[in-house]
């Protein structure tokens, strides 16, 4: 058990007056969602789940439109059994899984969809604090992850709108006072050594509370010194003492720093050079040097780089381009090439493809960097054929543009994460926001509550808390301002479905930062 702690259940959903089935009409339309639900569970999908613990792409300009409907179902496993490796049976089970699931979408009446594409926040709401009070025996293995566990939860659940009462509250925060070190950092449960990891959910569970005795809780001259050990001399960061050194520990320990108004400038000596170093060929970022890109540490180094402001450093046109390829024919993401679908990289993809919106300033810059180095590599090899420099065609004033410094340099390192959600975008999102909620809502949501990996798997809280923290990000996608009302043609369903706004760079909820930055600020 995480919390050994009582509590009362949370106050009804918003929502759930105007659910009420008043009408005939409406009860017929729960029948037959239901009924349509019940059938994708009998071919083969588990409607219900225990609580324990990725194509090509579609068209990435989103549109209110499914992108299912012309999709053609994917060739038996067993037709090409004999010359298709393991990796390939199990993505053409996923995709006839996947694609039965939008077949019966389709094949009810046009005013059952929407019923069908409801967000079930009542039993969302009920499967998350039933967590917090206690959990089943399978979950002794994440002892050493309560803090995540507390995030998880106490964050999925304030996207939805609801908060916990006061009395869970306080428990809560004395639960985690007794996680801190003496020394600074959270450890992963009471008396356990303090880890970044389990340090920056603890945090960002206090913060998403939001009262006052959960933000002075936190220690913050001892947070630092805790920060400042775990430096590495590559720059870098271990997650604990002693412990491993990559992209993750980075960003758990910059986005802490950031959040807490602490980040200095020790704190991010050589640590661009890092991230830069994990960066791969395909655009992606590695978890170290070496290794193969992957989602979750592409978010995590992005993210890095933004609070540090040095993202102009990566190579951004092919980090875009990589994570929008990462979009499959399920409509979700994958995390790595060649794997299959997972709901958690709704965010962990979506996520930077949302950073990406308000960073294509200096990829236009990158790209036309690229084009001017196109044009001189050109221009050298005319005058060395003895070309005149009209014949060249080389502008003087075109090769020294793309190359301005960012445009908040001169800002407090603490101050990056604030100014940076208050970006004007001109651009819709870099991917299928739509395709991607059908995919949540349809092939991840669980009726019972809770949400899953994909099609076949259980339910759990890790996936609840970055499905529904991904459905937010695309539903706020064509946003032009942080935390503006979106269209109701850029949210899949009925306009209830409609999540609070999370801030990307540290996955919590906008207004709840925005309450912790002005706390933090005035300390």
């Amino acid at each position: 058990m995480p919390l050994r702690i009582a509590h009362r259940r949370s106050a009804a959903p918003k929502t759930k007056d105007r659910r009420i089935r008043t009408t005939t009409t409406r009860r017929e339309a729960r029948r037959e969602a239901a009924a349509a639900a019940g059938r994708c569970s009998s071919s083969g999908l588990p409607r219900s789940g225990s609580s324990t613990p990725m194509g090509s792409s579609p068209n990435r300009s989103s549109s209110s439109s499914s992108s299912s409907s012309s999709v053609s179902p994917p060739p038996s496993p067993s037709d090409r059994q004999g010359r298709l490796t393991t990796t390939q049976l199990e993505q053409l089970r996923v995709e006839q899984e996947v694609y039965g699931i939008y077949r019966l979408f389709h094949g009810v009446a046009p005013h059952t969809r929407s019923f069908t594409l409801e967000l079930w926040r009542d039993k969302h709401i009920e499967f998350l604090t039933r967590g917090l009070k206690q959990l089943g025996p399978n979950y002794h293995v994440l002892d050493a992850n309560r803090p995540w566990l507390c995030y998880w939860i106490i964050h999925s659940i304030t996207l939805m709108g609801e908060s916990v009462n006061s009395e869970l509250e306080d428990n809560v925060v004395q639960f985690l006072s007794h996680c801190e070190d003496k020394n600074g950092g959270y450890g992963g449960g009471p008396g356990q050594m303090p880890h970044l990891a389990t340090t920056y959910a603890a945090v960002n569970t206090l913060i998403t509370l939001g009262g006052e005795m959960s933000l002075s809780s936190i220690h913050r001259e001892n947070m630092l010194k805790f920060l400042l050990q775990m430096k590495d001399s590559s720059g870098a960061f271990r997650m604990h003492n002693g412990g491993e050194i990559d992209v993750r520990a980075c960003y758990t320990a910059i986005s802490v720093a950031s959040i807490l108004n602490v980040l200095d400038d020790e704190l991010v000596t050589d640590l661009g050079n890092y991230i830069l170093s994990c960066q791969t060929y395909e655009g992606g970022i590695a978890g170290e040097p070496g290794s193969e890109a992957h989602g979750g540490y592409t978010f995590c180094g992005l993210a890095t780089m933004i609070l540090i402001n040095e993202a102009d450093k990566l190579d951004l046109p092919s980090l875009v381009d990589w994570v929008a390829s990462r979009q499959g024919v399920e409509c979700g993401f994958q995390g790595r090439v060649n794997k299959l679908v997972d709901g958690c990289y709704s965010f962990w993809q979506g996520g930077v493809l949302a950073l990406a919106q308000r960073l294509l300033l200096i990829v236009h810059k990158q790209l036309e960097s690229s084009f001017i180095s196109g044009v001189q590599a050109s221009a050298e090899c005319k005058k060395s054929c003895n070309f005149t420099a009209e014949e060249t065609g080389q502008d003087e004033n075109l090769c020294r543009a793309g190359t301005s410094h960012p445009e908040n340099e001169g800002e407090e390192l603490s101050d990056f994460g604030f100014s940076f959600i208050g970006r004007h975008t001109e651009c819709g999102p870099l991917f299928h926001s739509i395709a991607l909620q059908q995919y949540i809502l349809l092939c991840s949501q669980v009726l019972e509550g809770g949400f899953r990996d994909k099609p076949g798997k259980q339910r759990d809280f890790y996936h609840s808390c970055y499905c529904l923290s991904g459905l937010s990000v695309s539903q706020y996608s064509w946003s032009k301002d942080d935390g503006g009302p979106p269209l109701t043609s850029a949210v899949l369903g009925p306009y209830t479905n409609l999540l609070e706004p999370v801030h990307p760079l540290y996955n919590v909820v906008l207004h709840k930062y925005y309450k912790s930055h002005e706390f933090f600020s005035t300390l």
